[in-house]
């Protein structure tokens, strides 16, 4: 899925880059691709998935407005409460293209482990109002969501934060910033882990893999042009927290390799865990209780040792940091 429009990016890139050049000028030309890269990379799907069969009645939905948006704009949110009421949280960032309606499958997997699940829509994805999304935006989301999620789950060592693909990106944006906060105040972190999905190092690098095979003209600095980062690689040794990496092996959209690589560059105590047959969407229920026990480890304190290992139990063979 996200393979799909990082191809589609990678392929057009070239023809929106000159068109816009010669047709409007350099600088309106920069404008108009950025906007582009913007339009390429969130593909927004309107409505409801085909596979959604909507929610349970214990789920609240809500919105949140904080005063830094623009009128009309809005964050729509699903909680989704553990039955045991000290149950600890997971504040859930999506990827591109499907809201969250696309997502209920995996929310409802984190809560059937026993965790309450606080998910949002970025603004314009689904029932959340606003403009085309950027990385700056999302980010900006994922902020105003962390605000009202420490109301939800007040205890700063019950919270997690969970993002998948794109999503893992914005999730290790938050997680350095809120590092980076505490370090600046001289207080504890106030999460007590991060889980990252089927992510990548970069976006760049994400977009570069792809455009080898696809672009005719292969020396093209596609790192460049980009004006969308999402440099997960530059932040994740800044998170400050203990880190669980999850990647399906059989990952066609997003090589495993990221993950891997992401991984060799956090600090310690973070854990790998690469799922034998998992493709992007299914490491969750393919990992089963090999997923189930590295998320717990997060809250329960393990110790401070990197482990990779697939879900079957094995060591992962790339060498760890």
């Amino acid at each position: 899925m996200f393979s799909t429009l990082i191809s589609r990016l990678a392929r057009r890139w070239l023809t929106v880059l000159c068109m816009a050049t010669l047709i409007v000028g350099l600088p309106a030309g920069c404008a108009a691709l950025k906007y582009k890269e913007r339009e390429l990379l969130f593909r927004i799907e309107p409505g409801t998935a085909g596979w959604y069969r909507g929610l349970p009645s214990d789920v609240q939905e809500f919105d949140i407005k904080p005063a830094s948006f623009k009128a009309g704009q809005n964050l729509h949110a699903w909680w989704w409460p553990a039955a045991r009421k000290d149950a600890p949280a997971i504040l859930y960032l999506h990827g591109v293209r499907w809201n969250l309606t696309g997502q209920a499958f995996r929310i409802e997997q984190l809560r059937a482990m026993g965790y309450s699940v606080l998910a949002i829509d970025y603004r314009g994805f689904g029932q959340s109002k606003g403009d085309l999304p950027s990385e700056a935006s999302v980010y900006e989301d994922a902020r105003a969501a962390w605000q009202r999620f420490t109301e939800m789950q007040p205890d700063a060592g019950k919270r997690l934060i969970y993002g998948h693909s794109l999503g893992g990106a914005v999730a290790v944006d938050l997680a350095a910033e809120l590092a980076a906060q505490a370090s600046k105040d001289k207080v504890p972190v106030p999460v007590r882990g991060l889980v990252i999905e089927s992510t990548f190092t970069s976006l760049g690098d994400a977009v570069a893999a792809v455009a080898d095979n696809n672009l005719p003209v292969t020396w093209l600095p596609v790192r460049w042009l980009l004006s969308q980062k999402f440099d997960s690689i530059d932040k994740i040794a800044d998170i400050g927290m203990p880190l669980l990496v999850v990647h399906g092996q059989a990952d066609a959209f997003m090589p495993s390799r990221f993950s891997q690589q992401l991984f060799n560059a956090a600090n310690e105590p973070k854990r790998l865990l690469l799922v034998p047959g998992g493709t992007h969407n299914n490491s969750m229920s393919l990992g089963g209780s090999q997923y189930r026990q590295a998320i717990d480890g997060l809250i329960k304190a393990r110790p401070a040792t990197p482990v990779a290992q697939t879900a079957s139990g094995g060591n992962a063979s790339t060498p760890r940091s």
